[in-house]
């Protein structure tokens, strides 16, 4: 046990399912694997161990934001021998062409976060995901014919930002989206010698303030879970 997963090791898949919220990991566990059963409920944050197509996997919540993802990321890689995490998450859509619903997949995530000055680096340290695993979740969307934008995302800090123009000096740089934990999720990994990906659902499109309801966000976004599990088991 740690202080925040009262499982034990062995109880937890080697590749883990990351949603932000713990009802949507609820909902993959019920929904997508066989045979699931709850491995965690500290502080309300949901884990499930089951299978999927035979292979063993596990999903959890991870919270919001860098903070809470770096705890439990961190514990799951330490901890528990976990060594895959997909972000399967949400975001706001910020590029020029990206609309409510599209698909991303994080090769990158820029931050505005402190949270990679932990390691004492003499520069600045480019988060980015496993390219096997971008590869996978790539040909899994190809293969069930759904498009899918691949590049930089954004993770702030903040989500309601005092600047009504920071999130266009980030458009001007070919950002695709902004959220919340994928550069805290990268830079874990790359500290613990592990592998991660974000693969992420445009929720909401922050210049025109289209949104999804809550309840799409928790159960809607099939495609995204499902390109995300393909990819866990190839």
């Amino acid at each position: 046990m740690t202080p925040h997963i009262e499982t034990r090791a062995g109880e937890i898949a080697k590749t883990v399912l990351m949603p932000g919220d713990p009802l949507r990991a609820k909902f993959i566990a019920t929904n997508f694997l066989e045979d699931a059963r709850q491995f965690n409920g500290v502080r309300g944050m949901l884990g499930f161990t089951g299978k999927y197509k035979g292979q063993q996997l596990s999903v959890m919540g991870s919270g919001m934001g860098i903070p809470s993802m770096g705890i439990y990321a961190y514990e799951l890689y330490k901890f528990f021998e976990v060594e895959t995490i997909i972000r399967v998450g949400t975001a706001g859509g910020i590029a020029e062409g990206i609309a409510l619903r599209d698909i991303v997949i994080a090769q990158g995530a820029c931050t505005d976060s402190n949270f990679i000055s932990q390691f004492g680096l003499k520069g600045t340290f480019a988060p980015i995901a496993d390219f096997d695993l971008v590869t996978s979740a790539v040909n899994a969307a190809k293969s069930a014919g759904k498009a899918v934008r691949v590049g930089n995302v954004l993770t702030s800090d903040v989500f309601y930002g005092d600047d009504p123009n920071t999130m266009k000096d980030w458009q001007k740089m070919g950002v695709l989206a902004v959220e919340m934990e994928a550069a805290g999720l990268y830079a874990t990994a790359a500290r613990l010698n592990k592998k991660a990906m974000a693969v992420l659902t445009i929720s909401d499109m922050v210049f025109t303030e289209e949104a999804t309801t809550p309840e799409e966000r928790q159960e809607s976004f099939t495609d995204m879970m499902k390109i995300a599990l393909e990819a866990a088991i190839s």
